[in-house]
């Protein structure tokens, strides 16, 4: 285990703590916490001597979760700072989205989860920007999903409140594959679409089980946008042409709805609804408290019914091992 046993799980507060994850801004632990037996997440940071403090992704979540208080966002416990390592103890939840999706590939999940992961996800969405916090980095990833069926938004390490009207802001936000035209295109003006358009992403991967829009560059994430939702132009997105990385001899395709349903594999009302999130301009985009009214929630038996995931991974495992070995373990 080493460094001391992690400190002697920080001092007598944790037990059974156990690396489970590692990123750009430090590692990922589970504990179980002393007094109460609850498990929790510890996200540890090292502070580095020759820079200047608590980095600001830190500052940033720590200062949006302290505020934020929703049966669908992560729950930050507590924030404890000892031998130059700062850790933020998070609820615990089983798994992230992008988990659960590679589990069950290659199928996508089934309509009802869908519905019920989506109602969460923008109820949870609508609540920070009615609070005026855009999360800005919108993927599987950053979902976490229980075993019962909670679906609660994480990492809000590049989150910011944001202002009417919007002002200039950074581009580099949003991994590529759930990133907005409008920032593809080099926009620093941006607000509570930019989300939108990552929930429209996942809200299509879920019910397929496949990226919505899977480019490898800047340029080539754009072009499957384009073929898919058309090249936009003065017309489809008035102003489109003022913006940085615009370029007149874009190929030139047309909307393909069909395209889009059927890489989207939904019923016509979750069709709907997709078409309205994913679209040029920005400011037509639905709003999350506008989708929470859409029709493809009008059969709302999921609120009181949330999915049992662990059921739901324990059947797909067991399809795997059919299919592997024959119905009866046969090879």
């Amino acid at each position: 285990m080493s460094t001391s046993v992690y400190e002697r799980d920080l001092n007598g507060r944790f037990r059974h703590m156990k690396k489970i994850g590692e990123g750009t801004y430090g590692v990922v632990f589970r504990a179980t916490h002393t007094n109460d037996n609850v498990k929790c997440a510890l996200k540890m940071i090292t502070m580095d001597r020759d820079e200047e403090g608590i980095p600001s992704t830190c500052l940033r979540e720590i200062s949006c979760l302290k505020d934020l208080r929703h049966d669908n966002v992560v729950k930050l416990y507590d924030i404890i700072y000892t031998n130059q390592k700062l850790y933020m103890v998070f609820e615990y939840i089983d798994q992230d989205l992008k988990f659960l999706l590679d589990r069950i590939s290659p199928e996508p999940l089934p309509p009802n989860y869908v519905r019920s992961f989506m109602w969460q996800l923008l109820s949870a969405l609508s609540y920070c920007h009615l609070r005026r916090i855009v999360h800005r980095d919108l993927k599987p990833q950053n979902i976490l999903v229980s075993n019962n069926g909670v679906i609660k938004i994480a990492d809000f390490g590049l989150a910011r409140n944001f202002s009417f009207p919007s002002r200039k802001y950074t581009h580099e936000v949003v991994t590529l594959w759930y990133r907005p035209p409008e920032i593809l295109l080099g926009s620093q003006r941006y607000s509570t679409s930019l989300d939108m358009w990552s929930i429209g992403c996942i809200f299509s991967e879920c019910a397929s089980g496949q990226p919505l829009f899977n480019g490898e560059s800047e340029i080539s994430q754009l072009f499957r946008i384009f073929e898919t939702i058309g090249t936009p132009t003065s017309q489809t997105w008035p102003g489109v042409e003022k913006l940085p990385h615009f370029k007149s001899a874009f190929p030139k395709w047309q909307y393909n709805s069909k395209k889009l349903a059927e890489t989207s594999n939904l019923s016509q009302a979750g069709f709907d609804i997709l078409s309205e999130i994913v679209r040029y301009p920005p400011e037509r985009r639905l709003t999350a408290k506008g989708a929470l009214s859409h029709r493809y929630f009008m059969q709302n038996d999921f609120i009181q019914n949330r999915p049992d995931v662990a059921e739901l991974v324990k059947i797909f495992d067991q399809k795997k091992r059919d299919h592997k070995f024959g119905p009866r373990g046969d090879f």
